[in-house]
């Protein structure tokens, strides 16, 4: 079903506030955050959050991250990212288990290699993967152990392990192999039991994995260009899913669905500053 009329030309970043029961979203393309009845404008392009308080979130735009204030829309830098490369600018993110904050960059026109993925963790900001085309499918086991990303042209999904920091502590090693399908993966999210549920682009859907790669199932939504899913609702079982609704035509293109399920999302985690 649809969640929200919004339209946006490149919905992304759904996040489901635990402590507002309220979900966030962006329209990359249109420079706005949105909540149900209510967007806020951006000079730049907006992409991923995570929450810091009842009140606040870290926005990630094109050259910052960003503290904002979701009761007056006031917001300031907490760091730079890539605020020197014009070429650039924010794409998927979420928050670690441990408090971090893991943002990816690509071109504005998805040039090849020219974005990353970062960590922003205790103040510091730190590069840990480059190059890559189209940053994707950050998200987290249930554990803090195991990261997992993709950089979509690629149509794999990556694991890391990490240490008790929610550093890298090992490679990237493949994770799920979808090379040579029709599913490209963008956004992604774990689930309570680690679950991995990844939104592929161009064919409408939200796919699950179990914490050993297999398929599970999928949610279909009645958009082309699904680009992110998040568990939210009281209970944790409503699958979210942006789209996008660019290069494409009618109604239901851009709009944000929601569907019930019988699993159960993570509570999102807090960014520490």
């Amino acid at each position: 079903m649809i969640f929200d009329d919004t339209q946006c030309q490149l919905g992304e970043g759904p996040l489901w506030h635990p402590l507002r029961k309220q979900l966030f979203w962006f329209d990359i393309l249109g420079k706005r955050l949105h909540t149900k009845g209510q967007h806020w404008q951006f000079d730049d392009y907006v992409s991923a959050a995570g929450w810091t308080s009842e009140t606040t979130l870290m926005v990630a735009t094109s050259d910052a991250l960003r503290h904002f204030d979701i009761t007056t829309g006031d917001h300031h830098v907490i760091t730079p990212l890539e605020a020197d490369n014009n070429v650039t600018r924010s794409n998927d993110g979420r928050a670690d288990p441990q408090g971090g904050f893991w943002i990816g960059t690509m071109g504005i026109n998805a040039e090849d290699g020219a974005g990353a993925i970062y960590r922003y963790y205790k103040g510091e900001l730190r590069q840990l993967f480059a190059p890559i085309t189209i940053s994707n499918a950050i998200c987290f086991a249930p554990d803090g152990k195991t990261a997992y990303f993709t950089d979509t042209p690629t149509q794999q999904i990556m694991r890391v392990a990490l240490d008790a920091e929610g550093w890298p502590a090992d490679a990237p090693a493949l994770h799920i192999d979808l090379h040579g399908t029709d599913f490209r993966p963008d956004g992604a999210v774990v689930d309570a039991v680690g679950n991995l549920w990844n939104a592929q682009w161009g064919v409408g859907r939200a796919a699950g994995y179990t914490p050993d790669g297999k398929f599970i199932e999928s949610f279909a939504f009645d958009a082309f260009q699904t680009s992110c899913p998040a568990f939210g609702g009281d209970d944790l079982k409503t699958l979210f899913c942006t789209s996008a609704a660019v290069g494409r035509t009618g109604d239901q293109q851009g709009k944000t669905f929601a569907t019930p399920t019988h699993y159960t999302g993570q509570s999102e985690h807090r960014v520490v500053l």
